[in-house]
């Protein structure tokens, strides 16, 4: 499957689809419990990460939010 994951071709040898929670552990995705994915240019709820499937083609970006200031 071919991916664009952070706007960098990204292949996923011998699967045709997997889903959003799958995707992180096969890239290991750091904090991936912190992460915010975008996929086809939609932020998806984190709910959403078991029953959404990226297939080839797709394009993620991986997000996270820090907060700071003075």
């Amino acid at each position: 499957m071919q991916l664009t994951v952070n706007g960098k071709p990204e292949s996923i040898e011998s699967k045709d689809s997997l889903n959003i929670t799958a995707l992180l552990e096969e890239l290991k995705v750091k904090d991936a419990l912190y992460v915010t994915v975008e996929l086809n240019g939609e932020i998806l709820e984190r709910e959403n990460f078991d029953n959404t499937t990226v297939k080839n083609g797709d394009s993620l970006e991986f997000l996270y939010f820090m907060g700071g200031g003075r």
